[in-house]
């Protein structure tokens, strides 16, 4: 039975890197798709007149067209085939790069470099933080869930207030709760890899929605630090 449970180790530790690393080469595809679209677009719209007119006529759209995609990978995971689920991250990968195309007229190019690897830093140090921790982080989770909840309510309500205290209150409570969901979902992911291993049917599935969690704590980072320490043109 020794014997048995030495060799056992080796096999978890590999399951769980062939997990990890499949959600992270997801969330890497999904981060270079936004990237590479929304400086296409970007220049395609600054060239062209008629493009960015066009991008203003259906920026709605395309944002309703994310959240779909976003809800439906997330309440229909058990149905969604593996392929489905890649198809869906995919094409929302490619419409944030269609609505953050925007980013490139309003900031200069050099800080929005800077910025990205600015939020690649400290993404990096969480993910190390929520893979070694040895300390439970649900607890960290939940609290920074509750603030990402209060920070939408406030955004949605400031709409019609228009209050600039608001908007300056919700993007320095932004970088706490998004710094504290990347450890967290971290976690969550080497968690993740002990149910899903390479055996597992659902395994690349539950992958792609991991990459899509992580995704979107990168990017709502870097659009608080960009807002918070970008340089307009």
């Amino acid at each position: 039975m020794y014997n048995q449970q030495v060799m056992a180790m080796p096999g978890e530790v590999a399951a769980e890197r062939t997990f990890v690393c499949r959600v992270y080469s997801w969330m890497f595809l999904g981060l270079l798709i936004t990237g590479l679209v929304a400086a296409g677009v970007a220049a395609a719209a600054a060239s062209n007149p008629q493009v960015a007119t066009f991008l203003g006529r259906i920026m709605l759209i395309v944002i309703l067209a994310e959240l779909g995609l976003v809800l439906g990978l997330v309440g229909l995971v058990r149905r969604l085939s593996a392929a489905a689920a890649a198809g869906m991250f995919v094409a929302y990968s490619a419409l944030t790069g269609v609505t953050l195309s925007i980013i490139f007229a309003v900031y200069t190019s050099g800080s929005i470099f800077s910025t990205f690897l600015i939020t690649g830093f400290t993404f990096g140090i969480m993910a190390i933080i929520g893979h070694t921790t040895k300390r439970d982080l649900t607890s960290i989770g939940h609290l920074c869930f509750m603030g990402l909840i209060g920070m939408i309510i406030a955004s949605v309500v400031n709409m019609f207030l228009f209050s600039e205290s608001i908007y300056w209150l919700t993007s320095l409570l932004g970088i706490p709760v998004f710094v504290g969901l990347m450890a967290y979902h971290t976690q969550r992911i080497k968690q993740m890899s002990h149910q899903f291993g390479p055996g597992h049917p659902d395994a690349r599935k539950y992958a792609v929605i991991a990459a899509l969690m992580v995704y979107l704590d990168f990017i709502n980072l870097f659009l608080i630090l960009l807002r918070l320490m970008g340089r307009r043109r």
